[in-house]
């Protein structure tokens, strides 16, 4: 199974995967809409996106940098192989201009959390609505660290999503997560393919 997933992500163009990207994202808005609209008298779960709350400052912010900061530190300090998802975040994220990975993270965040904190893990509670966020991250469950981190930081977001009660600090938090590290990973390999024309032209 792991192998024909790495064989269809190969075979796929950037175009592709973006698109795929994209679209999964727009289906995820879809079925909170869907959701949202079976669930909740008049889309009542909107009313838990507090934009002028100081929680998106104080803890949403933070939060994703604390452990933006910490995955650095682990992709350094363990295996390589901790880290491979087949190799579609580098795929995603080595061309991409930086506002594009703005645009990518935000688009991202708001989707997912949305529906599965928003919607699923207010009906259902946080434990349930965890272990479906990590499936749905498909890629993942061919590697156990990866598996267990998206279903760590599931909880965490999913704990931070009950003591704010405020949508917009995991939505911040998210983004925060996924434009950080989309940056890194643009960068870190933008070194190592200079580094290496470096040592070939010694």
């Amino acid at each position: 199974m792991k192998r024909k997933y790495n064989q269809i992500i190969t075979e796929l163009t950037d175009k592709e995967l973006l698109y795929h990207l994209y679209l999964t994202q727009i289906i995820l808005l879809g079925i909170s809409l869907i959701l949202g609209a079976i669930l909740y008298d008049h889309f009542s779960y909107i009313q838990n996106i507090d934009l002028l709350d100081h929680h998106i400052l104080t803890i949403g912010i933070p939060a994703g940098v604390i452990i933006v900061f910490a995955d650095v530190l682990l992709m350094k300090l363990l295996p390589a192989s901790f880290y491979d998802d087949g190799g579609l975040n580098e795929r995603i994220f080595k061309n991409r201009h930086v506002f594009h990975t703005f645009v990518i993270a935000l688009f991202v965040a708001f989707s997912e959390e949305l529906l599965f904190r928003g919607i699923i893990q207010t009906k259902v509670g946080l434990v349930l609505a965890s272990i479906i966020f990590a499936i749905i991250h498909y890629r993942y469950l061919f590697n156990w660290y990866l598996f267990f981190n998206i279903i760590l930081l599931s909880f965490l977001i999913g704990f931070i999503y009950q003591w704010t009660g405020n949508l917009a600090v995991t939505i911040m938090m998210h983004f925060v997560i996924d434009f950080l590290l989309g940056v890194y990973i643009k960068f870190r390999l933008t070194s190592d393919d200079m580094n290496r024309e470096e040592q070939l032209c010694e």
